[in-house]
């Protein structure tokens, strides 16, 4: 049957994937309680419709960051993303292209950054880490701007590696340690097992021009923990805002200190996230942060919202309470894991809830949703 909902793919995804991999992409930080309030916080958020409202002539269209993309969501960035399933990054970048919506690259993906610069031109964002090696971090840089990214997004939450426990329990490293009970997971799940063999593990594409010649998985993977830095402060980040010279996007920022400070800064917009509950356990939910962020940097200053969206419904809630755009990673990530066309499955089952969700409400464009059609429960 069709999925239809991002649930389903959910549930399609822990079916096929093997236990350690459905683990990495679905787990968080700590107890999990930080990824639980950021779905939590979106259902305690309700709607107040309006009828008898004419919502025929109804379009997402959303201006953000220099231009108008089809809807207010993105693909947000996750590390390792053909770990998920062979090819889950350039099928997930292709169908951001033909849902005209951004795509955002990370630092650990396991396809190059020029390699999908060229597959999505005009939708591919580049997620920075700042790691240890300031040379890296500049030549990283350089490189998404010669690929033509017109959007860098600078990553600041991850100052230390979160402990997630699911990942602690299951052994999971890269490359893969042998045991009896990976050999038994890998058994059970052999379409997984067949097309990553067939493909090869997955490497940290972007990296592996930083480590030395003949390098193998086990040190790509040591450079990689490496990217996991507590340097980056204001100082390093204006070195950054200089040597970039297109838009550049803050992601990680839940508080509205640091929201005003970041606009002082000339930072061009921010993405209020808390990792997905990957990294701090006691993060608040971005959700219920949105609102004093936006009021400290007042109604004008672009503002993205990343972490706990399941449906086309939490994205008109963002909006409603602050955001001028969304991003999600996760439920795309199920979506590639569940079959060829599943990120694509996932975006327009987004859209079509988002959609339908403003004529539920009485509104025919996302410019018009506010406080007024949402009550906090």
């Amino acid at each position: 049957m069709p999925a239809a909902s991002i649930e389903d793919l959910r549930d399609s995804a822990r079916r096929r994937l093997p236990r350690f991999v459905f683990d990495f992409l679905d787990g968080g930080a700590g107890r999990e309680a930080g990824l639980a309030r950021n779905q939590a916080a979106f259902d305690r958020v309700l709607f107040r419709p309006r009828a008898l409202v004419d919502v025929e002539p109804r379009s997402l269209a959303t201006a953000f960051l220099g231009r108008t993309w089809a809807a207010p969501v993105g693909a947000a960035p996750v590390g390792l993303g053909n770990l998920v399933w062979p090819g889950a990054e350039r099928a997930t970048a292709t169908a951001a292209v033909a849902a005209d919506i951004p795509y955002v690259l990370s630092t650990p993906a396991t396809t190059s950054l020029e390699e999908i610069a060229a597959l999505a031109p005009h939708h591919a964002w580049f997620q920075l880490y700042v790691g240890r090696s300031q040379a890296i971090v500049d030549d990283l840089i350089d490189r998404a701007e010669a690929a033509g990214f017109d959007v860098l997004v600078v990553t600041v939450d991850v100052p230390a590696p979160g402990r997630r426990r699911r990942d602690l329990r299951n052994g999971f490293a890269l490359p893969f340690r042998p045991s009896l009970s990976l050999a038994l997971d890998l058994a059970l799940h052999p379409a997984w097992s067949l097309a990553t063999l067939r493909h090869g593990a997955p490497r940290f594409a972007n990296l592996e021009k930083y480590a030395p010649p003949g390098a193998g998985a086990r040190s790509l993977a040591a450079l990689m923990a490496e990217q996991s830095s507590g340097r980056l402060d204001w100082s390093l980040l204006e070195t950054i805002r200089r040597r970039w010279p297109r838009r550049l996007v803050l992601k990680g920022i839940l508080s509205a200190d640091d929201a005003v400070l970041a606009k002082n800064a000339g930072i061009d917009a921010i993405m209020v996230s808390n990792h997905g509950g990957r990294q701090l356990d006691g993060a608040p939910a971005t959700l219920d942060v949105l609102p004093e962020i936006r009021a400290a940097v007042g109604p004008d200053y672009p503002l993205a919202l990343d972490g706990g969206i399941r449906s086309g419904e939490d994205i008109v809630k963002a909006l409603a309470l602050g955001a001028d755009f969304t991003f999600v990673g996760r439920p795309l990530l199920y979506g590639a894991a569940s079959g060829p066309t599943g990120a694509a499955d996932a975006i327009a089952i987004l859209i079509a809830e988002a959609s339908g969700t403003l004529a539920q409400l009485g509104l025919t464009g996302v410019a018009a949703v506010d406080g007024r059609y949402v009550a906090c429960g």
